[in-house]
């Protein structure tokens, strides 16, 4: 029962199938199969009721946010403001680069958003400030990254909804990943700067960064809204998520002007399309969920890792393996989808904390998005930069390896993960 499905979607995968056909038609097949007695009334309630989730309400607005801020001015202005704060150090606008897609995460939780606004900001000011083709656009790709780890996060919002794991916490956690991450992508343009003839902006005057700080002002309302409100406990995800659209709304058209009655309308149908693609996958998600366990899946991976005695130190290895292998080929919400709900259970069984190991699925997703050759932020940055895949793909391979020194530093130190979850939530 188990590798029918697997084989089936493999195969569909490799003829080039849609994720909805790869993820549907197994399903679909084990259901006929084996399940033949389940009516089917219980089929279309599973395939619904999956996504029937308050929680889940998050994902639409934050998408929606983020398309209003990449198209408007806020994600300029936050730039802006942190060129000043750190453009005159060496490598100072690689530093902007990772300081800006960190800020522009923490209110969109969306990487390909993130690449879209970013690239076509920041690439110009790299090349001119004497960072090479390849390292520039690896580094924008890259930093995106931090927008799935740092709060909000889309892919932290569907690994709550679907181990019942606080995504409060979840958000706490990746907080202190993502800065984590950013930072091992600052040590690699501090060695880019001392190899290569990097030139630096002149340090601004303090009048000058407050002035920039004005004009940013309403920009970086949204993150304090976002993040205080979450942490404080005045607002869920969700009310935040909604809280977001508002403001974004609010200074994109009525303070900054800047967007208008047209944008609005061809914003929303872009975020309506992303919002669908998602759900579509979380429904069928729900149903492949409801058989993996009905199959006693988890059990089965329990008793092949009891019989060849293997302990926490090496899953969190397989995990790591087989979610690199899996990025490689398939969408980062279709690894989600098929990986965490036969293996979760394995790790809570192993004594592996849920929040702890959130943040080694998520930065896993992370490394997804920008591992070849079907990496999604690899492709969004194609399109943006107007640049061949291969080139793109020749700037990544170094921060490839550097996400898996960061993996492999997370996973084994949990404490890194948990710190802050404990000191917020005790």
């Amino acid at each position: 029962m188990i590798a029918i499905p697997i084989l089936l979607a493999a195969a569909l995968l490799i003829l080039g199938f849609e994720m909805l056909l790869v993820l549907g038609l197994p399903t679909l097949a084990v259901k006929e199969m084996f399940y033949g007695h389940i009516p089917e009334a219980v089929f279309v309630q599973k395939l619904v009721g999956g996504i029937n989730h308050t929680t889940l309400l998050a994902i639409p607005f934050f998408i929606f946010a983020a398309q209003l801020m990449g198209a408007g001015q806020i994600a300029r202005r936050l730039t802006d403001f942190i060129q000043t704060l750190v453009g005159h150090t060496r490598g100072g606008m690689g530093h902007t680069t990772i300081g800006a897609s960190m800020m522009f995460g923490s209110v969109s939780g969306s990487a390909p958003a993130t690449v879209a606004a970013m690239g076509r900001m920041v690439y110009p000011r790299l090349r001119e400030t004497g960072f090479s083709d390849r390292f520039s656009t690896g580094l924008i790709v890259s930093s995106a990254e931090t927008a799935l780890l740092i709060p909000p996060s889309i892919t932290m919002i569907i690994y709550g909804w679907m181990t019942g794991t606080s995504v409060a916490k979840l958000f706490a956690g990746g907080l202190a990943i993502g800065v984590i991450l950013g930072l091992a992508f600052a040590l690699m343009v501090m060695w880019e700067a001392r190899r290569s003839p990097i030139k630096t902006y002149e340090r601004t005057s303090w009048k000058e960064r407050w002035v920039s700080f004005r004009r940013a002002g309403w920009a970086l309302g949204m993150p304090v809204i976002i993040l205080g409100g979450i942490y404080s406990g005045f607002v869920t995800p969700t009310e935040a998520a909604v809280t977001s659209v508002v403001y974004a709304i609010i200074v994109e058209m009525v303070v900054y002007r800047h967007l208008t009655l047209k944008d609005l309308f061809r914003l929303t149908e872009q975020s309506a399309i992303q919002t669908s693609v998602i759900f579509i996958l979380l429904a069928f998600g729900g149903i492949l969920a409801f058989f993996v366990t009905l199959a006693q899946v988890p059990a089965f991976i329990t008793g092949f890792l009891t019989d060849i005695e293997a302990g926490p130190i090496m899953f969190l290895m397989i995990i790591n393996l087989a979610f690199l292998i899996a990025g490689m080929f398939i969408d980062p919400n279709s690894a989600l989808i098929l990986l965490v709900p036969p293996l979760f259970p394995v790790a809570t069984s192993l004594g592996i904390d849920p929040v702890h190991f959130g943040m080694i699925v998520t930065l896993n997703i992370s490394l997804g998005m920008i591992t070849p050759p079907f990496g999604l932020d690899i492709f969004v940055a194609s399109s943006t930069l107007n640049k061949p895949v291969a080139t793109i793909i020749s700037g990544v391979w170094p921060f490839v390896v550097m996400n898996l020194v960061v993996l492999g530093i997370v996973t084994y130190v949990p404490d890194l993960s948990l710190f802050i979850p404990r000191l917020i939530f005790g």
